[in-house]
């Protein structure tokens, strides 16, 4: 079993979660604009039981990694690079969110560039993607800034809160 992942980046710490980040995690991830730009799997209303669900699922023995971005004492986001299975076993995904006060600072690019090459080196995988929906600029720009190149549009791919949209798709490769 491989040691618990911490990660010190110039502006956060990436830790694994702890249950007593639940209620900072419940407040910072109870936002519908956060929500706004994730899978329905985060919800919103984010509720304090979301959080300790979530928390004791991050810190079971998954072959993902799911940290915790840390900024001043505090759970304010998390991140997390997932394998994926079947025909795409040599892929991984990367998602993130930092609560609203703490963006536009860098500290997500500083969380991705510190996390890729530790997933690469931990994970069997030769390739990391992230699928973002057409209207998170700032998610494609934090890629882009991380070395993903963007590979492809999926057209209408994506319905949330009733809008369907297009998905973005990012990739970055293990030997680039």
């Amino acid at each position: 079993m491989k040691p618990p992942l911490c990660i010190r980046t110039p502006s956060a710490s990436l830790r694994p979660w702890e249950i007593d980040d639940a209620p900072a995690l419940a407040c910072h991830a109870n936002n519908p604009d956060i929500a706004g730009s994730m899978r329905d799997g985060f919800p919103f209303p984010y509720s304090l039981n979301d959080a300790e669900r979530f928390i004791h699922m991050a810190s079971g023995t998954s072959s993902a990694i799911l940290l915790a971005i840390e900024v001043d004492e505090e759970a304010a986001g998390g991140i997390g690079v997932t394998p994926l299975e079947d025909v795409y076993r040599n892929t991984a995904e990367i998602g993130y969110w930092l609560a609203t006060p703490y963006q536009g600072r860098g500290i997500v690019t500083e969380a991705v560039k510190a996390l890729v090459p530790i997933a690469f080196e931990r994970l069997d995988v030769v390739r990391i993607q992230a699928g973002i929906f057409e209207n998170n600029h700032a998610s494609g720009r934090v890629l882009e800034k991380c070395g993903f190149q963007r590979e492809a549009v999926h057209k209408r791919a994506v319905t949330k809160n009733g809008t369907i949209m297009d998905e973005v798709l990012y990739a970055r490769f293990r030997d680039e």
